[in-house]
């Protein structure tokens, strides 16, 4: 008997081939796809780095949006009565801490480092309120040049830039970001409180109508989180 005649102490359907062999046996002890649970769905959000959108969540968990969906409501009513919140914008997700306990975090970071002036409450709530909203918009309602106040608001993340609008010059159009949310203890932009019918007026629509510049004492009844409005500078 030659030496390649001799019998094989392993069984041939028990012998590794190779890398691509051990690929494979690797693959397998990975969580099977088309699954999520509330679970896995907390422990996603809560290791990203960023909002997610369901389409990402469904694309990761390999499951339909309906069920990307049912799962967020089962941890959306999971953590009502705990220190997490479920924060959405638009299609995108992320976990934050819940507005009861902002104090006790707000002592943690520091957030008189992120006081805003009057004049940063209102032109973020011109944005809150109106966005997708121009810096002309912004100005044409202030009354006063802006481009201090949004540059700021965009440096403190409060801002996003969302795109460009089709009008001449293709102007930035801008938004609130998820710190908004945080900051002012809202889960959505749904939560946003009502505006006084005086005030929703003058914001207005764009559109033929001139918008109407605010007076100084409107209320746009936005109360940031542990504290009020101080710290920046006041001009536009």
């Amino acid at each position: 008997m030659t030496a390649m005649d001799e019998p094989l102490d392993t069984p041939l359907d028990a012998a590794p081939n190779g890398p691509a062999d051990i690929a494979v046996g690797e693959a397998t002890e990975r969580p099977a796809p088309g699954v999520l649970t509330e679970a896995g769905l907390e422990a996603l959000l809560f290791v990203a780095e960023r909002p997610l959108s369901r389409r990402e969540i469904a694309t990761l968990a390999g499951v339909d949006a309906a069920t990307v969906d049912e799962r967020l409501g089962d941890l959306e009513v999971s953590l009502h009565d705990r220190g997490i919140r479920l924060l959405s914008a638009g299609d995108r997700i992320e976990l934050a801490t819940a507005p009861d306990v902002g104090a006790l975090i707000a002592r943690y970071v520091g957030a008189d480092a992120v006081r805003l002036s009057p004049a940063g409450l209102e032109t973020l709530a011109i944005v809150a309120y109106r966005q997708p909203v121009t810096r002309a918009a912004v100005e044409r309602i202030r009354g006063v040049d802006s481009d201090h106040t949004l540059r700021s608001l965009l440096h403190r993340r409060l801002v996003v830039e969302l795109g460009r609008s089709n009008a001449p010059g293709r102007p930035i159009l801008y938004g609130t970001a998820f710190e908004f949310l945080e900051r002012f203890g809202l889960e959505s932009l749904d939560d946003l409180p009502p505006l006084d019918a005086d005030v929703a007026a003058r914001l207005g629509e764009e559109g033929g109508v001139p918008l109407l510049p605010l007076d100084a004492d409107d209320d746009l009844g936005l109360v940031p989180m542990g504290g009020g409005a101080d710290g920046e500078a006041s001009g536009g």
